[in-house]
């Protein structure tokens, strides 16, 4: 076993199959934009966040901020981890060197199931956005909204399979185009709405949803707000194809969640000024579930608006998709290599040396599981609950990962112990988050939290259901491959060269 963050150990390969990734492939740009397109700006801006406008009201953007604070924290928890265990395994490593092998193992376990519906939840975001905008425009039926999901998702995965390099180009370009029309949109919305500029939307005043007034609807708000951010660590499944990894994986991290977080309160608080605090919680449905392309941008921009707003969500939604794709894959063949799923997964096509087994399955469970919950539902219905789940994963992960930066810098790096960064902010991340994983998963532990409605509700259960699953098999490796569990400690990159001047 490594040395918590030092000497590597070589992975097991599969047999025929080239063993590593490709290394020094993604230079520094590429992997702040797989964070960045991994939050999805865009999308985040004009679907995740107003998720929560029913709950929070007029009082959207204090969620935004409560939802970045805590992020900035984990941010700075990633970051600290990432310097010291570079590795495409990433979170589990993390915990698994810090805390235990066996809380490592399922921490990979809920990554897996947050980005495989994730997945999912992307393509039902392509559909969203495509099928309603030809329906309003050519009169086409609204029901063809199955073919547009499935069409994302075989496009990226065909960008994911001709390798990381254009996979990140790609993620690159796309993150530009969208961050530059939603900003310049809202810049525009504050402008217009004028008298109506208010600091009091980041406080309760305006949090006056029937049933979630003042904090309780903040809270639930936050959920969504938390979704918004999900992604600014998804720099650090990509380290061991980063040029620096020990540099550039830490600082991506926090830049994507620096940055995005601006951008998500300056288009929350635009929304929310130009359309009327007091009137939020009927945003979503005054713009038929797309307000910021059927509402604000005809508003300010008119027709070329509308097209302009409607190629970035486009954009942000393949991007999305991309990036997901990108983490999800390096989860799997991290887990093949060490056995803990089917070795597989970790096979890499030999010309661009991506991990193919994991992109065949994150494209049939992607499609499979976006047109059973469309179908079952509705396309906008089944976005709200693979958003939950997703949510129900990912804040339990970074609570978690607050924890294991506290717990090794104690344990193994106690002479680079910084009270502030090992202590103070982990613990402020972890007492961020847990209102948002009591609210997704339905367990209204304090009175300033409510349950979501059906079928939003649904989504702890089924997050309680796979872990137990998760649970069950963990038991089994325990008693038959415990190796196989204390492998997810392994880091699989060099140390780099000392800097010479």
């Amino acid at each position: 076993m490594a040395i918590p963050g030092g000497t590597p150990v070589p992975g097991p390969g599969v047999a025929g199959q080239p063993q590593e990734l490709r290394r020094r492939a993604v230079g520094f740009g590429g992997i702040l934009f797989q964070s960045i397109t991994f939050m999805a700006p865009a999308i985040a801006t004009a679907f995740s966040i107003p998720l929560g406008f029913s709950f929070a009201g007029g009082a959207a953007p204090l969620a935004v901020t409560i939802a970045l604070v805590a992020s900035l924290c984990v941010a700075s928890s990633v970051a600290q981890m990432a310097k010291h265990m570079p590795t495409a395994g990433s979170f589990y490593t993390y915990v698994s060197t810090s805390i235990h092998p066996m809380l490592g193992f399922l921490v990979a376990w809920a990554f897996e199931l947050a980005l495989l519906v994730g997945g999912a939840f992307l393509a039902l975001q392509i559909a969203i956005i495509v099928a309603p905008t030809l329906t309003a425009e050519y009169s086409v039926s609204a029901n063809l909204w199955w073919p547009w999901a499935v069409l994302g998702a075989v496009i990226v995965f065909s960008l994911g399979y001709y390798g990381i390099k254009a996979s990140t180009r790609v993620g690159l370009i796309l993150g530009v185009f969208e961050i530059g029309v939603i900003l310049a949109l809202a810049i525009t919305l504050i402008v217009k709405a004028g008298s109506h500029n208010t600091l009091q939307v980041f406080g309760t005043h305006f949090a006056n949803s029937p049933g979630f007034k003042g904090f309780p609807g903040v809270f639930a708000a936050s959920v969504f707000s938390v979704l918004a951010f999900i992604g600014f660590e998804e720099a650090a499944p990509l380290a061991e194809e980063a040029h620096e990894p020990r540099r550039h994986v830490q600082l991506a991290v926090v830049l994507s969640a620096l940055l995005i977080g601006i951008f998500y309160l300056i288009n929350t608080y635009a929304s929310t000024v130009y359309f009327g605090p007091g009137r939020m919680g009927g945003f979503v449905e005054a713009g038929d579930t797309n307000p910021w392309q059927n509402l604000l941008a005809r508003n300010a921009w008119g027709g070329f608006g509308f097209l302009i707003v409607f190629l970035a969500l486009l954009n942000s939604a393949i991007a999305n998709l991309n990036a997901a794709n990108n983490s999800s894959n390096r989860n799997l063949y991290a887990m093949g290599r060490i056995r803990l799923l089917p070795g597989a997964f970790a096979a890499l096509n030999r010309r661009f040396r991506s991990p193919y087994v994991g992109l065949f399955a994150m494209l049939v469970i992607t499609i499979g599981v976006a047109l059973w919950l469309g179908f079952q539902y509705d396309p906008y219905t089944a976005f709200g609950i693979t958003a939950t789940v997703i949510v129900d994963m990912f804040t339990p992960i970074y609570i978690l990962l607050n924890l294991a930066c506290i717990v090794y810098f104690l344990r193994f790096r106690r002479g680079e112990f910084n009270p502030v960064l090992h202590l103070l902010l982990p613990l402020v991340g972890i007492a961020a988050f847990v209102p948002a994983f009591l609210a997704g998963a339905g367990l209204p532990a304090f009175n300033f939290i409510s349950r979501l409605p059906k079928p939003l509700s649904y989504a702890g259960p089924a997050a309680g259901i796979w872990m137990v699953v998760g649970i069950i098999y963990l038991i089994y490796l325990r008693s038959r491959h415990p190796e196989r569990i204390e492998q997810t400690r392994r880091i699989f990159v060099e140390e780099e060269p000392a800097r010479v001047g």
